[in-house]
């Protein structure tokens, strides 16, 4: 039976949500997955000519999302945030899994979305060409690194890692 990645994409009400359909689509498509992992909301600035989305550090368990796309999304287009969480997490997850190449990481989220949400879904074209995206991710003409990043955990994030219910 094929999993419809859309429309789990499309009915997913929260970051943990979205996580749960990447962690669905890259065990499927690359047979690999790992649990405990935790998110973290940030404020890592605001770079209009680069671009930075989040990040995961190997041998940590966090991946790290910036806050300030999100907020730009929001006054831009709403309706780039849940294909631009799932590029992140992807990127992002895939890093976790122990892939570190940059550009290979790149190819195979672009390739993964292309498979599972098909060439014209949003998502799928911002794997192809993030740049392409950066006006509504980032302000533009202003960039700035902030003092503190005030990391945020987000609960219950990584669902298979919990093995009991209190």
């Amino acid at each position: 039976m094929r999993i419809d990645y859309k429309t789990r994409l499309e009915e997913a009400r929260s970051l943990a949500d979205i996580f749960e359909v990447v962690k669905s689509l890259v065990l499927n498509s690359i047979g690999k997955s790992r649990g405990g992992l935790m998110l973290g909301m940030a404020d890592l600035g605001n770079h209009p000519q680069g671009f930075f989305g989040g990040f995961f550090t190997v041998g940590s368990n966090v991946i790290v999302l910036n806050k300030i796309p999100l907020q730009r999304i929001r006054e831009t287009r709403p309706e780039l945030y849940k294909p631009y969480v799932f590029h992140i997490l992807l990127h992002e997850y895939i890093h976790s899994l122990g892939y570190l190449d940059e550009s290979m990481v790149k190819s195979k989220v672009h390739q993964i979305t292309r498979e599972a949400l098909g060439e014209e879904h949003l998502a799928t074209r911002i794997a192809a060409n993030a740049e392409g995206f950066i006006k509504h991710l980032a302000y533009p003409d202003i960039a700035w690194k902030p003092d503190d990043t005030g990391l945020e955990l987000v609960m219950g994030f990584d669902r298979s890692s919990v093995s009991y219910i209190a």
